[in-house]
């Protein structure tokens, strides 16, 4: 039997630049192509920026970003444009549908600029 050596994988976080904070109109979103895929990034009233699939999986399009954003029972949520479900901006999660989330990206402010990372 022949020893396999220790390979440990690291996994390397790219952060991608996709607009400025102020080109975001607070409790908005909008969507940027990070590494081809969209990413609906939204920047609540208190300039705290979330950033989610812009995917909809009820309605398979990409439209989440141009929905509403607001509070739901204490969970931040955007409504689907299409057919009104909530998606919690922290963690992706389908507020009607248990089995149903979208990915959730890390994002961050670096002076103006909005950045998201590459991996969810």
């Amino acid at each position: 039997m022949t020893a396999r050596p220790n390979v440990s994988m690291a996994v390397t976080q790219e952060w991608v630049a996709v607009c400025n904070l102020s080109d975001i109109v607070p409790d908005t979103g909008v969507c940027a192509l990070v590494h081809g895929r969209q990413v609906a990034v939204f920047r609540l009233n208190d300039g705290s920026v979330y950033a989610i699939d812009n995917y909809d999986p009820f309605s398979s399009a990409n439209v989440l970003s141009r929905g509403i954003v607001g509070d739901l029972k204490g969970e931040l949520v955007v409504a689907s444009p299409i057919y009104k479900q909530h998606f919690n901006l922290v963690t992706g999660q389908c507020l009607e549908d248990a089995e149903v989330s979208v990915a959730v990206f890390s994002v961050r402010v670096e002076g103006d600029m909005v950045v998201v990372s590459t991996n969810t």
